[in-house]
């Protein structure tokens, strides 16, 4: 199935600013979200604007949030750069996060959510050894220069780090 348009053009499912969409979206084609889309969505990708707000279960290959996130998000590619509500999880092979600077010091506020990044649990695990396995222990925000903001990453090629971010006192 062609993702394009008699004309040619790329077909593309949109929620406009301005509309509220309550339910089950499933589409062939890209959504974008300008409006407000709230409930289960699938998707080859969502790009969600400035002004747009998903709040559901969505599953998608790739995600493009610069407006607000929320829920239970399944995806190959994440990239934000807009706001993540409190009680959502996150689980992506790849997680990008844009800061930006309004004034002062840059901040990144999370509140109470959970993030997955890298490959299933089991893929590579099952090569390990089980002692290997209990003698790990989960990585700190600042193990993982999350808190330096060095940009380093802390997940070695394969493994799926799990960040709890408890909410801001």
């Amino acid at each position: 199935m062609s993702n394009r348009s008699p004309s040619g053009e790329q077909k593309q499912t949109t929620v406009e600013e301005g509309t509220e969409f309550k339910g089950t979206l499933s589409s062939t084609c890209p959504v974008v979200v300008r409006g407000v889309l709230d409930g289960d969505i699938k998707a080859p990708s969502l790009s969600i604007a400035s002004t747009g707000t998903v709040v559901g279960n969505v599953r998608a290959q790739r995600i493009q949030s610069e407006g607000v996130l929320a829920g239970n998000v399944d995806a190959d590619e994440v990239s934000l750069s807009g706001s993540v509500r409190s009680n959502t999880v996150i689980r992506a092979r790849t997680l990008e996060v844009k800061l930006e600077r309004d004034k002062g010091k840059l901040e990144v506020t999370f509140g109470e959510c959970i993030l997955e990044v890298g490959d299933e649990p089991g893929i590579k695990a099952s090569k390990e050894p089980a002692s290997a396995r209990e003698s790990r222990k989960p990585a700190t925000a600042s193990e993982q220069g999350a808190a330096s903001g060095d940009g380093s990453d802390a997940s070695e090629n394969g493994k799926r780090e799990r960040l709890s971010v408890p909410p801001a006192s």
